[in-house]
């Protein structure tokens, strides 16, 4: 549990570092990032072309006016250490929940961004789905998908549940017995990682 001290000096290393660029919002209501990929939203294509240099495919669903989203961009991807993680693992793109552009799933088959999100089983926002390098060429979404985060996370899980894919550790133990093993590392060197 963080102390008042804690607080206090979260609070003047914040005020330290300037404020947080606040994130733009679109014509369509989401909020954007100027290191999202532009896309014709071809997956089976996004994908290879991500592991082709190396990096792997996330798709991130949003909605406009959704609370979860605005903090995700607010405050995750107002750090650094995220955004840069991210940036040199992933390619990142952007769907809408509601949305009408057409989009190309692995199958090939062509559906709104609505009904991908239907087929895909995607009911909270943010909901972020992670697609390896190494899935690059599988022609079913279940195949090439290897991590889903329905909803929103704090920073430190958001960053893990990164490293948790890029490591490979997901296909060798849960995301839960993942992170205890992350903490254990953390404690045993004397590290009280900030969860809140």
């Amino acid at each position: 549990m963080p102390t008042r001290r804690d607080t206090i000096l979260t609070a003047l290393a914040l005020s330290l570092a300037g404020p947080l660029r606040a994130a733009e919002l679109g014509d369509d209501g989401l909020h954007k990032q100027d290191w999202f990929t532009d896309s014709f939203l071809e997956l089976g294509d996004d994908l290879q072309t991500a592991a082709d240099a190396g990096r792997g495919l996330m798709v991130l669903f949003e909605q406009a006016g959704c609370p979860y989203c605005r903090e995700l961009h607010q405050v995750n991807f107002a750090r650094p250490e995220i955004v840069d993680y991210l940036t040199a693992h992933f390619d990142v793109i952007q769907l809408d929940l509601w949305g009408a552009r057409a989009v190309l799933d692995f199958d090939g088959q062509s559906l709104e961004e609505r009904a991908l999100a239907a087929k895909w089983g995607v009911n909270f926002t943010p909901t972020t789905v992670l697609f390896p390098a190494s899935r690059a060429g599988a022609t079913d979404p279940r195949l090439a998908e290897a991590f889903r985060l329905p909803g929103y996370l704090k920073p430190f899980h958001y960053l893990s549940s990164l490293e948790y894919v890029v490591t490979g550790e997901y296909e060798k133990q849960p995301f839960q017995r993942y992170l205890q093993d992350k903490f254990e590392a953390l404690r045993a060197q004397g590290i009280d990682p900030d969860v809140w």
